[in-house]
């Protein structure tokens, strides 16, 4: 483990975090007024939704092997059960989990972006 790539990737983790608010408020700037609210409030649910989706089987499918080349499933990551202890393949010097939580933040502010977009212009 490299205590200064740890230490990037939480401060990116957290830097990407950052823009859920920034992208309520971008929202919120397209609406009437009383809509500005749950303009905000729907990139922070959208943030609650995929924390929890991320955790029980997002990661599974994302980082899992690939099903005859069309989607990764790897069950010992399913609720991050295998993720406790250790670091992955692909991140060796940082912590499993720190780059759990990395990739559940562009997971989740990908469907802020996503989400929000059809709702700001209506």
């Amino acid at each position: 483990m490299n205590s200064g790539d740890t230490a990037w990737l939480l401060v990116s983790t957290a830097l990407v975090m950052l823009m859920t608010p920034g992208l309520g408020l971008f929202y919120g700037g397209m609406v009437r007024r009383k809509n500005v609210l749950s303009m905000i409030a729907l990139c922070f649910l959208a943030l609650a939704i995929v924390s929890v989706q991320w955790v029980l089987f997002g990661f599974a499918l994302a980082f899992g092997n690939d099903i005859h080349g069309i989607i990764g499933f790897n069950s010992s990551f399913l609720g991050l059960v295998g993720l406790l202890k250790g670091s992955l393949s692909y991140a060796p010097t940082v912590p499993a989990l720190v780059y759990v939580a990395f990739q559940l933040m562009f997971a989740a502010i990908t469907l802020g972006i996503n989400g929000g977009e059809g709702q700001a212009y209506t």
